[in-house]
């Protein structure tokens, strides 16, 4: 029986059988692609692929499945609606959603390049720019890195696709350099000799490929070696073989008193700091001058005071003289009295 809204409109038949069987056809679809993602995440684990290769195309492979019983059902729920028409459907929102979400788009599709090509994997270490770190996940957006220094760094797959990238645990081993400098006196070939010897034996140095020791630089007061050795790719391991190499090569050319001078560096002046240097000095001796000259006047100064006072004495010696002088004539005007007397 067609049911018939208030308009007169005529719509498809609806069984609750229909009904029935399309939610049955649903639920058996997801129950199946649970089964399918995980005997996909076995297999695959199974074939040695990654934990994010595995997680992300059985997810993907689920999808699919779930998709399928969803289309089943709607077609048997209601006979009217044909795949054709939902595939219309999905294909027109599959543009508006193209246009409008590129970006996100563009890094889904460049996830999916990097997990199903593997370049690296998560517990890799990478440097990609100025970020760099070990791979924590790669999901369908974006690649989760650590970096060395303990943070959590967010880098878009559309960026690590098209990017330099630089895996450095793709291989097992890396090789480093050390350059060490020694005196133009000094004997080459016995410090090459016991470089090497000091590098051999430690522990965080490969045997294969043996370490080297080149003459590569004439420096302004030194002979540069550069010491290669191997050692684990590892950003840790790299650097205690560094730390190890290093110290052993200085112990061992310190104790055969083996000369390893710092650099001569040679400045020279360009006119306008020579220039300045000059004004300099000129005002410094102007300086000097003018303190002389104020010492000079504070002497005279001082001379002319003292010369002040030994006046001042004289004075003082001509107002006794005169007082002699009364004396004496007091004396005289005592003598006629005495005549008289």
């Amino acid at each position: 029986m067609r049911a018939q809204t208030a308009a007169g409109w005529n719509l498809p038949d609806i069984e609750p059988g229909q009904l029935g069987v399309g939610a049955l056809t649903v639920l058996a679809g997801y129950l199946l692609s649970r089964l399918l993602r995980a005997g996909l995440q076995r297999y695959w684990r199974w074939r040695g692929r990654s934990p994010s290769f595995t997680a992300v195309f059985s997810a993907m492979a689920g999808w699919l499945l779930l998709g399928l019983a969803i289309g089943a059902g709607l077609t048997i729920a209601f006979p009217s609606v044909q795949p054709i028409n939902i595939l219309g459907g999905l294909g027109v929102i599959s543009i508006a959603a193209g246009i409008a979400f590129q970006e996100v788009l563009g890094n889904l599709f460049a996830g999916v390049l990097l997990i199903s090509r593997e370049p690296f994997r998560a517990g890799d270490q990478i440097a990609i720019g100025d970020v760099r770190g070990t791979v924590v996940e790669i999901n369908l957006r974006e690649t989760v890195v650590r970096t060395f220094d303990g943070r959590r760094v967010l880098i878009p797959n559309a960026t690590m696709s098209s990017g330099v990238l630089t895996v450095q645990t793709g291989y097992e081993k890396v090789r480093t350099s050390v350059v060490v400098g020694v005196a133009y006196d000094a004997d080459l070939e016995r410090a090459r000799a016991l470089a090497l010897a000091a590098i051999d034996g430690l522990s965080t140095v490969a045997d294969d490929p043996p370490p080297q020791a080149l003459i590569t630089e004439l420096g302004a007061s030194t002979i540069n070696i550069e010491l290669r050795f191997w050692s684990g790719a590892r950003q840790l391991e790299t650097l205690e073989a560094q730390d190890q190499v290093i110290a052993a090569v200085i112990r061992a050319l310190s104790d055969a008193d083996i000369s390893m001078p710092a650099d001569i560096r040679v400045l020279e002046s360009s006119p306008s700091f020579t220039a300045a240097l000059a004004g300099i000095g000129r005002d410094g001796a102007r300086a000097t001058r003018r303190g002389e000259d104020d010492g000079r006047a504070t002497r005279q100064a001082d001379d002319g005071g003292g010369t002040t006072r030994r006046d001042g004495a004289d004075g003082g010696a001509t107002r006794q003289a005169g007082d002699d002088g009364g004396t004496t004539r007091r004396e005289g005007a005592a003598g006629p009295s005495g005549d008289r007397s």
